[in-house]
């Protein structure tokens, strides 16, 4: 009898484990949640060797909707005791002046210094701490089994109750939103999330600033090997009042070119620096 090749013996039980039958009820979602919080902490200190790349683009509009202002900044990031550091290295496409970027790297070397010495501070991930908030005071709807990016992944739809409890600032915008959420179903990651405000949200009863109706937040993250899961995307397009002043802007983020750092050396030699 002939033997199948260990490395298709490999690939046929990845294969087997993924594949459900179709009537595999969906995870509870908030007992989800509670595996994804958990994995989080595995994952961000994964994250911990690594550095990358972040560029923000913000386009600010005027009252027709044209662009009027684009900036843009590029900045390097890591993470030391789960806490990130960063370092300005391009502002509208050009090296900051040398003073800058001197201050910026002695900026980025006292605070590595100063968070390799505090407690970690693992199993925050803004996407999976802003999910659970969501979904803490939402209603959910529609749960479901889909596929994304060829990976088999769990969606749901949430609207938030006006009459949940809520104590934070945070919490009470969330009872503003609506949108869908997908988690991968094998790495238990967030692997999208799509937030609009179907109300405006009033800070201070409006006094201050409101974000206003139409809002909408889409953030998606990616695996990059060893497990691992970052933040690759991120669009806002926001409309706001501050005080008696409306503002339109739309914000990309964009997380790139990542690379293995040994953050164990950081305090030696200061942040890295990418060729």
């Amino acid at each position: 009898m002939s033997r199948l090749p260990i490395r298709l013996l490999f690939a046929l039980c990845l294969l087997s484990s993924s594949l459900l039958p179709a009537d595999t009820p969906v995870p509870d979602p908030i007992q989800l949640m509670s595996e994804v919080r958990e994995h989080q902490k595995k994952i961000d200190e994964l994250r911990e060797n690594y550095t990358f790349h972040r560029i923000r683009r913000s386009e600010e509009l005027d009252g027709k909707g044209e662009v009027k202002k684009v900036t843009t900044e590029e900045h390097e990031i890591f993470f030391v005791n789960g806490r990130q550091v960063r370092r300005l290295v391009k502002r509208d496409g050009q090296p900051p002046p040398a003073d800058e970027a001197k201050k910026e790297r002695e900026h980025a070397r006292k605070q590595t210094i100063e968070f390799a010495k505090k407690p970690p501070s693992f199993g925050r991930g803004g996407g999976v701490s802003m999910i659970s908030m969501v979904l803490s005071v939402s209603h959910l709807s529609n749960p479901r089994r889909v596929e994304m990016n060829g990976r088999p992944t769990l969606a749901f739809d949430f609207k938030g109750n006006p009459k949940a409890e809520a104590h934070t600032m945070q919490s009470k915008g969330a009872r503003k939103l609506e949108g869908t959420v997908w988690i991968d179903e094998v790495d238990r990651q967030v692997a999208r999330l799509e937030v609009e405000f179907y109300e405006t949200f009033r800070v201070a009863g409006g006094l201050l600033a409101s974000i206003q109706e139409g809002t909408v937040i889409k953030m998606q993250q990616s695996p990059i090997g060893e497990g691992l899961w970052m933040l690759t995307d991120n669009d806002q397009r926001m409309n706001l009042r501050v005080i008696a002043k409306r503002v339109h802007q739309n914000t990309r983020v964009t997380n790139f070119d990542f690379k293995r750092f040994n953050v164990d050396e950081a305090e030696k030699i200061g942040p890295p620096v990418l060729r």
